[in-house]
């Protein structure tokens, strides 16, 4: 999900293309723009991350099992002192198919770099260590990471997943959704009439067109695919002003291949 932010930082970077500064996506009422409903399951890797509100617990984020006691997120999720779960072999948030299991949480690592007032930075990245271990099963998988720094090539094809809004502005639903996003290369993204530098060289862009993340995806994984299987190349992390799915202002994601050593040295 996406947070809405004023970010003052990028301002000399935005108002130059008369243009609204990003924002995350982490509002717990928004979806993925387009697309369609997932196959349940299909994306076994694929977490809900949620926080206590009441006695009841709430979907702010997504995010990918990594290791069977870590999950790997965006920083500007988890950047709030909440009692978090995670659950896995989620499909419909609003149902219980007793495919789910609900792990607690027992620390949060962000990146140190990650700096919530300065979106452009990057680093937008953060590990959740898990109490107990996941049991993987068909419902509940690791996701694959990329190898060190690996870029894909311009329409790579890739799938963000994630239960955020279906439109901006619009309606959600409680089933997990999938939008097939391409990969935007380097150059195309941040040029002038693109995002232009707001993104750097530790982000991947995805998307573009009609279909986006919106509120309610961030930290889910663009999952890419690679040689016949999908790898998770991205972290989703923030959107356009104008809106979700605003053309030529592709979803941003971390890209996870720049913080694979960072990664092993937490978990290690």
């Amino acid at each position: 999900m996406l947070r809405f932010l004023v970010l003052t930082s990028l301002a000399a970077l935005v108002l130059a293309d008369r243009m609204p500064e990003p924002r995350y996506i982490e509002d717990s009422l928004e979806r993925v723009v387009g697309g369609d409903v997932a196959k349940p399951n299909s994306w076994p890797w694929q977490i809900s991350l949620q926080y206590r509100s009441g006695s009841s617990s709430r979907h702010i984020c997504g995010g990918t099992l990594i290791a069977k006691d870590w999950v790997m997120t965006a920083a500007h999720c988890v950047d709030s002192h909440r009692t978090w779960r995670v659950v896995i072999g989620e499909h419909d948030l609003n149902s219980n198919s007793g495919r789910e299991q609900v792990m607690t949480v027992k620390t949060v690592h962000i990146h140190k770099l990650w700096d919530s007032s300065n979106v452009a930075n990057g680093f937008d990245i953060a590990l959740m260590h898990l109490t107990s271990e996941v049991t993987l099963n068909a419902y509940a998988q690791l996701g694959s990471l990329p190898p060190k720094d690996q870029i894909l090539p311009h329409n790579n094809l890739c799938y963000i997943t994630g239960w955020g809004l279906t439109s901006t502005g619009g309606s959600i639903s409680s089933q997990l959704k999938q939008a097939y996003l391409p990969m935007v290369g380097h150059k195309t993204c941040t040029s002038s009439s693109w995002w232009g530098s707001s993104v750097s060289d530790t982000m991947v862009c995805g998307g573009g067109g009609a279909e986006s993340g919106c509120n309610g995806d961030s930290g889910g994984p663009l999952n890419c695919l690679v040689d016949g299987k999908y790898s998770i190349h991205g972290i989703a992390s923030f959107v356009s002003g104008y809106g979700c799915n605003t053309p030529r202002k592709p979803t941003v994601f971390t890209r996870v291949s720049a913080y694979i050593d960072w990664m092993n040295m937490i978990m290690n």
